[in-house]
């Protein structure tokens, strides 16, 4: 298996067609070997699960897992990269705000530098950001990427990009060890991979900001004291 797209998805029955039908008539066009395409369904409440029963029989490469119970996105990535096996493994939002396509930005920039784990920005080059988020979230986004770098010694610049590739070397080591279920898992992952010594590269990708978004303001503040939770479990060498 050379390639494992994992998409975590939480009552995405309407949103799923087209990206799945994009990801499928992405991968005819391209010569990237096998893949598999893993929608992992975190308990959803509307028909997300049947929509991806139903669209394995012209889609073969699709796989359904499901949560038991809605869990958290974290919970979610970890389950869909843990169950993959391809020799390298995309996560990407079920809204494909950043298109399949910039896929080709990572891979070959992973094969030439030898990284573990390219990860996708909107913070390296803001012009390929063709539809911004409300300024309101876009501000404290960039608070949380400079408390974020403060706590963890991490040097990039967006690590919430929903989009980013991990050999599966890298994801057989770091996913295991990942303890956080919501939003943070991102920060937290990249830790890891730090802590473990696998090399990580930031590559700015096209990006549009979808509507529909399950981000609360509560989540958003949960994760600050996330970092705090991530710090202490460096400290105590949890990741080693």
């Amino acid at each position: 298996m050379t390639l494992s797209i994992v998409i975590p998805a939480y009552n995405e029955e309407r949103r799923l067609p087209s990206t799945l039908a994009t990801i499928q008539a992405y991968l005819r066009s391209r010569t990237l070997g096998e893949a598999e395409v893993l929608v992992v369904d975190d308990g959803s409440q509307d028909g997300t699960a049947a929509l991806v029963e139903r669209a394995r029989a012209g889609f073969p490469e699709l796989r359904l897992i499901r949560n038991p119970g809605n869990r958290g996105k974290g919970y979610a990535v970890r389950n869909g990269m843990t169950q993959a096996r391809g020799e390298w493994r995309l996560m990407t939002d079920a809204d494909l705000s950043a298109p399949i396509e910039e896929l080709d930005r990572l891979l070959p920039e992973a094969r030439r530098s030898g990284a573990d784990v390219v990860i996708g920005s909107r913070a390296i080059d803001r012009a390929l950001v063709s539809v911004h988020q409300p300024w309101g979230r876009e501000t404290a986004g960039r608070f949380f990427n400079g408390v974020m770098r403060a706590m963890t010694g991490l040097p990039f610049l967006d690590t919430q990009c929903g989009f980013k590739l991990y050999s599966g070397k890298a994801a057989e080591a770091i996913f295991p060890r990942q303890k956080l279920d919501g939003f943070s898992f991102d920060v937290e992952n990249l830790v890891i991979a730090q802590e473990l010594g696998f090399r990580t590269l930031e590559v700015a990708v096209r990006w549009a900001n979808v509507e529909g978004t399950t981000v609360s303001m509560r989540r958003g503040l949960e994760s600050f004291a996330d970092l705090l939770r991530i710090r202490r479990y460096q400290r105590q060498g949890a990741y080693q």
